[in-house]
């Protein structure tokens, strides 16, 4: 496990794809799990660890995860994510190039349940719920293209369903319509940075997840700019 940033009121971790964060039906060990026992043992806390977590990522995705330490730093950290107030970007390779280099996509997605899966409309329907991502192209190399996205709201899959939908689905993403899965059952979706007000001390915390070790992702970030706004 990889410990991307640490205080007495949060942590920040670098999840390997295929981890899940929090508890579910598979009764796989979650990541949440991990963080107490290593707050645990190097803190040599008795009893019960709390660790609340914050926001979620997809099973098959990587990178920052955000876990709060502290009960006051989870209700304004909630909060904070709910409305906007921490900035996400991720990175994506997509096996088409998008039409524009920058753009906003705007549609309505409605999940299914039984699916596990999300699907977009351009106009409003029933049970939908609207969903706004912004992105830049950033590279692209060996038929692939590397997109930066951030998002605007937090919807089901967003991302997946929205690149998808707009003819760029993510490598690996066989739910999305990617023509072949990765080795790893990974999709190369990466949550890679996270940029907020540190909900106590209220200083700005900037943080990225190190990209996959692999020779395209190497090729697609390797001139990639820190400080890209998007």
């Amino acid at each position: 496990m990889q410990i991307l940033y640490e205080d007495n009121h949060i942590i920040i971790v670098n999840k390997k794809p295929g981890e899940i964060v929090q508890g579910d039906k598979t009764g796989d060990r979650p990541l949440s799990e991990l963080v107490k026992d290593y707050i645990k043992e190097k803190y040599a806390k008795p009893g019960n660890v709390f660790l609340g977590v914050a926001h979620r990522l997809d099973r098959p995705v990587g990178g920052v995860v955000v876990f709060a330490r502290t009960s006051k730093a989870l209700t304004r950290l909630n909060a904070m994510f709910g409305s906007g107030k921490v900035e996400k970007t991720y990175l994506a390779i997509v096996a088409n190039r998008p039409q524009s280099e920058r753009g906003e996509i705007v549609s309505w997605l409605t999940r299914n349940e039984r699916l596990n899966k999300s699907f977009s409309s351009d106009k409003p329907v029933a049970n939908a719920k609207e969903a706004r991502l912004r992105y830049a192209l950033v590279a692209s190399a060996n038929n692939y293209h590397l997109v930066a996205v951030r998002l605007l709201t937090g919807r089901h899959h967003q991302i997946r369903c929205q690149l998808a939908s707009t003819g760029c689905p993510i490598k690996g993403d066989l739910k999305y319509g990617a023509r072949r899965s990765n080795a790893d059952g990974s999709i190369s979706l990466l949550a890679w940075r996270v940029k907020f007000v540190h909900p106590v001390s209220q200083k700005q915390i900037e943080v990225f997840a190190p990209c996959p070790d692999t020779t395209l992702w190497h090729a697609l970030t390797n001139n990639i700019d820190h400080s890209l706004t998007i």
